[in-house]
């Protein structure tokens, strides 16, 4: 097991590496001059070429790609935020507690509401319970978020005024946000666990179950929705990584503080370190959430428990037989 969490904590490298690439030949195919944002369109010849020299603009784009992983690996450095001076790392770290907050409860809210809309779809096959839920999962999965939010910010903070409509002052302004970056995550994982939980329902240990006069209840959720999990699992990684960028969307329109409205904004202003590192940041988290998906496989289903434990015994037996050989 510690070996292949090794392995996939190597394969994170050139996935970061090819993100920070795609970035770096962005920024320096984009129109317009990042000394713009940092001194100004007036600013003296001199000025700006001291300024270039500063921030190392006056480099190839190879030489500042390899300088910045540099910079990383031996520092944690980010670089220097052209808008403001200040080390990108300062801003990164006061705003990603935000968007994981945020994350993390649109993927947790459409899991408590997926999941027993899909068992309950699946139980109800065919039923108007079940046309409803499909119909639903599908506008959900299909309807643009940024539409979304503006028809909840109409809805909600301009006609009913139940919350508010930017900045984070207290529990009712997650409501909002939340919703909003968790809509889609509702329908794929509602779907899929719709589709598992049919093909579980129809096998020879669930009819034994029922035989034996087991309760609906504890056969559906017991034997039939554990059993289900693998592919629910697996979508709730890619959910996470679809609320991340919902988040972006989210943290623009409702104003709030975190690494997606700070990313538009540097964007916006050409801000390029500070994309580059807010980038990286995602990369990084979205790779370590999909390797505790795959680790919590191995909680669901016994049989990789019990296969990682096989390993483990040959390879006892294999170093015993070597040993007595010598």
């Amino acid at each position: 097991m510690l070996k292949y969490i090794v392995k996939r904590l190597l394969w994170m490298i050139p996935i970061v590496l090819g993100v920070l690439l795609i970035v770096f030949v962005l920024s320096a195919i984009t129109p317009g001059d990042p000394l713009d944002v940092i001194v100004g369109t007036d600013a003296e010849y001199e000025v700006r070429e001291a300024a270039r020299i500063e921030y190392g603009l006056d480099k190839p784009v190879t030489v500042r790609f390899f300088s910045y992983i540099f910079g990383i690996v031996t520092r944690f450095d980010f670089g220097k935020s052209y808008a403001s001076g200040l080390p990108v790392i300062f801003e990164l770290s006061k705003r990603f507690p935000v968007t994981v907050k945020l994350t993390l409860l649109a993927v947790g809210v459409a899991l408590v509401i997926a999941l027993p809309l899909g068992v309950l779809s699946a139980v109800k096959q065919y039923s108007w319970i079940d046309n409803v839920t499909m119909v639903a999962a599908l506008f959900f999965v299909s309807i643009p978020q940024f539409w979304f939010a503006l028809m909840l910010m109409l809805a909600f903070c301009v006609k009913l005024k139940w919350f508010p409509a930017s900045n984070i002052t207290g529990w009712s302004s997650w409501v909002l946000p939340v919703a909003m970056a968790g809509v889609s995550s509702v329908g794929n994982l509602a779907r899929v666990t719709r589709s598992t939980m049919l093909e579980i329902i129809r096998q020879d240990y669930m009819r034994t179950a029922r035989a034996k006069g087991q309760k609906s209840i504890v056969v559906t959720f017991k034997h039939g929705l554990r059993n289900a999990l693998m592919p629910v699992l697996a979508n709730v990684g890619n959910s996470i990584g679809v609320s991340l960028g919902g988040a972006v969307i989210a943290e623009s329109i409702f104003s709030i503080p975190g690494i997606g409205q700070y990313m538009l904004g540097s964007i916006n202003s050409r801000d390029w370190p500070a994309v580059q590192g807010g980038l990286v940041l995602l990369a990084v988290s979205f790779s370590i959430v999909m390797l505790l998906v795959d680790i919590a496989y191995t909680i669901v289903d016994p049989r990789l428990r019990s296969e990682f434990k096989m390993d483990k015994k040959k390879k006892a037996k294999a170093k015993s037989v070597k040993e007595v050989s010598a």
